[in-house]
Order: C-alpha cells, then sequence, then structure tokens
C-alpha cells in the first residue's frame, strides 16, 4: 500500500483520516506505534474504497462492509481483520461525535471471534524457584535482582522497568508511579520483598555502576547508561540458561504470571486489569480462564469426595 499522502483516494476521506488521527495524538494522547497502526488501517480502508468505487463513504451501505470484510479475509487472519473493524469503528465513531455523519456504520459489525490464546505462565513455585537462584553479590547482581522482582512482583513490562526514575518510587508509601503504555499514569504498589532488593541495589551498588556519569533512570547498564530492552533481555536469558530451567523463559511470561496468580489468590478482576494498565477489561479476561483452569485442577486434586473409591 502506498502513503496515504502520495494516494488518490477520496480527498475528504482523506482529509477526515488525518484529523481523525490528529484527536487521537493529542486529544487521546496515544502513543506513536497506535497512530501508526491507525495509519495502516485506515489507508488501507481508503485504497479499497477508490477501487471499487465507493466514494460516499459516510453512508458506506452494509453490503459494502460484508465485501470489504470478504476480501480482508482472503489475505488476512482473524486478529487483523478484528484489529481493522475495531480501527473503523474508532474513526466513524470520531465521524459521528464530530457531527460529520448521522449515524456509524460499523457499530452493529461485530469483531469475528478470535481463537483462544495459549499463554504461557510459570506457577508460583517456579517463580519462587527462579528468582530464589538470582545471586546479590556484586553491584551488577544486586541491579539485575531488583529489576527481576519489580518485573514480577509489580507485573510490570520491561519498557516500564528501563524508563523507572528516582521520583517514580515513593518508599513511604511502597508505590512506583510512571507513565505506562498509552502514556496514561499508572500506580502500582510493591511489597517488602520489592523494597529490600531495590533499596539493597540503589545503596551502593547503583553508585558503583554509575561511576562518573549521572543519570536519573534507576538502572543502568555496565557503561553507566540506562538499561537498554535487549540488555534486559540478555540477562534474563543468562539465567534462564544458567538455571537450566525446563521452560522458555522470556520476560512477559512473569506478567502472565503475575496476572495469574494474582487472580488465583481471589483478586479481583478490575483491580488486576488496574495494575496491569489494561485500557479494556476485556484484555484482562484472558487470564480469568487460566484461573478457571487452576481451580477445576485444584478442586479435582482436594475435595475429599473426588478421591474416593467409588466402587
Amino acid at each position: 500500500m502506498t502513503d496515504l499522502c502520495n494516494s488518490n483516494t477520496n480527498i475528504a476521506l482523506r482529509k477526515n483520516i488525518e484529523s481523525f488521527l490528529d484527536y487521537m495524538k493529542f486529544e487521546k494522547l496515544l502513543s506513536q506505534n497506535t497512530i501508526s497502526g491507525y495509519l495502516r488501517d485506515l489507508n488501507y480502508f481508503a485504497e479499497y474504497t477508490e477501487k471499487n468505487n465507493i466514494y460516499d463513504y459516510k453512508n458506506i451501505s452494509h453490503e459494502n462492509i460484508i465485501d470489504f470484510l470478504e476480501c480482508l479475509f482472503k489475505t488476512h487472519k482473524e486478529a487483523t481483520v478484528s484489529r481493522m473493524l475495531s480501527t473503523l469503528r474508532s474513526f466513524y465513531r470520531y465521524l459521528l461525535i464530530s457531527q460529520k455523519i448521522k449515524n456509524n456504520p460499523f457499530s452493529d459489525i461485530r469483531n469475528p471471534k478470535l481463537p483462544a490464546k495459549n499463554i504461557d505462565i510459570l506457577d508460583q513455585e517456579q517463580v519462587k524457584s527462579f528468582l530464589g537462584k538470582v545471586p546479590a553479590s556484586t553491584s551488577l547482581e544486586l541491579r539485575n535482582k531488583a529489576m527481576l522482582e519489580l518485573l514480577y512482583c509489580c507485573g510490570l513490562r520491561v519498557s516500564e522497568i528501563i524508563n523507572l526514575k528516582f521520583e517514580n518510587f515513593d518508599f513511604e508509601e511502597n508505590l512506583v508511579r510512571f507513565i505506562g503504555k498509552g502514556n496514561k499514569e499508572r500506580i502500582v504498589p510493591f511489597g517488602n520483598t520489592v523494597k529490600i532488593q531495590v533499596e539493597k541495589y540503589l545503596g551502593s551498588a547503583r553508585f558503583n555502576i554509575e561511576r562518573e556519569k549521572k543519570s536519573n533512570y534507576v538502572f543502568l547498564n555496565k557503561s553507566g547508561n540506562r538499561m537498554t530492552r535487549q540488555g534486559f533481555w540478555k540477562i534474563l536469558k543468562h539465567y534462564a540458561e544458567k538455571f537450566d530451567f525446563n521452560k522458555n523463559i522470556y520476560p512477559h511470561i512473569f506478567r502472565h504470571s503475575f496476572a495469574t496468580h494474582m487472580l488465583e489468590q481471589g483478586a479481583d478482576l478490575r483491580i488486576v486489569q488496574e495494575l496491569l494498565g489494561h485500557s479494556s477489561i476485556s484484555t484482562t479476561e484472558i487470564y480469568t480462564n487460566l484461573d478457571k483452569r487452576h481451580i477445576k485442577k485444584t478442586y479435582f486434586k482436594y475435595h475429599p469426595r473426588n478421591n474416593m473409591d467409588t466402587k
């Protein structure tokens, strides 16, 4: 697909797409990655309308939408079709609130049902074993242990950890405040395990790593610069190989495990949603299926009537 500005699509549609993207960027404060995703989807739609002589995009018919979806399904997976539908629903909702259309033609079009996601998690004993094996003797080891405790105990993303600054921590209230995905402020509490490890790292280890360089970022690489995503991955991979862990270990598996373990322990779904920083509770609901499997497994293992000899 060509760039939107080089396309010969309907000029009015192109202008409205640009206005929508500005609205999402400056009013909704969405990230550049999200804006770029919207642009790709709307560009695809704009070119489709041109190829198929659909110039009255404001009153696009139900039949035109169905034809568009059939075209999408020929070359795209359900997840891509679902994402494009969500983009178009948002775009037309913007046109509606801007009083440029009277009805949203996509409001009654349901997203295709996606196959259940296969999410890897570590059980609580595996997490305990992994984190317990992380050494804490040298300055770099103290840094690593603090980062990995934050990864699991607070359910943080790697990007959130490496961008933490001193002002993000409130050690009196045991809270960490930061700007997460989508430029949204998030507040996550942390327990004494995290507090002890982070304070140990900040006590002297960080000073030894920083040396003459001065940085406001909490976690630094061995050169004294801000830790990178690649650097974090290498550290985690090193420990996974060293411990000979019989599991595919990657950063997000600790976030998945955090959410699942919280639900297993009885945490409210909306609280977990807030802790993870999910804008929609439907995103968090994927963990309830994992939690149901845990409940079922526990029931069949421990319920006395389930273990009786029925002969």
